[in-house]
């Protein structure tokens, strides 16, 4: 099989279900947000730290295969007119999503209580993570968007939105782990 196909020469792709739509589509533009987010996951994944976190992130990295599946997928062709699936696509199911929420509050449980928002930085690790959480936004906000005009399974919403917040807790307890600074933003006083 042939890496390039020549059918997107001319702008459009396509879904799995067989239908074309232009590249720039939001559906084409979730899932593509998701590809790069698994990206940034490979990059954190990369750097040296706790085995069982690289765990946790291949983990994640799998799940984000799914998702990106998901939204990959033309919703109208993706179940028969009889409601049976036509296409054997894998879910996000409760647990993927009860993995995070573990994970959140087992590095919370290590970290001092946070009482003010954070400046990304203070060591290479960390700002990947904070790249990633803000890659991981704007794949949920593209999904939500794309929910308003054609329906994304919830599942994915909600894996995006934890996913978003394990990112920030990983990238606090990387901090904590690397002894770096946590810088807190304090908002100027006007004078």
């Amino acid at each position: 099989m042939k890496v390039y196909t020549k059918t997107g020469d001319k702008g459009t792709t396509a879904l799995f279900g067989g239908t074309r739509v232009p590249k720039h589509h939001i559906r084409i533009e979730s899932y593509g947000t998701v590809d790069e987010l698994n990206s940034y996951i490979g990059l954190i994944r990369d750097q040296e730290m706790n085995p069982l976190y690289k765990k946790v992130l291949i983990e994640i990295q799998d799940r984000l295969f799914t998702v990106g599946a998901i939204l990959a997928t033309d919703p109208e062709k993706a179940i028969l007119k009889n409601g049976k699936e036509r296409l054997n696509i894998p879910k996000i199911s409760v647990a993927d999503i009860e993995l995070l929420e573990n994970e959140i509050d087992r590095m919370e449980d290590s970290l001092p209580q946070m009482t003010h928002f954070v400046l990304p930085g203070g060591h290479t690790t960390v700002s990947y993570c904070h790249i990633a959480r803000c890659v991981c936004r704007r794949a949920e906000r593209l999904s939500v968007s794309l929910n308003e005009s054609e329906p994304v399974d919830e599942s994915v919403l909600k894996y995006l939105n934890r996913l978003s917040d394990y990112l920030f807790v990983l990238a606090r307890k990387l901090t904590f782990d690397l002894q770096a600074e946590e810088v807190k933003w304090i908002p100027r006083k006007e004078d």
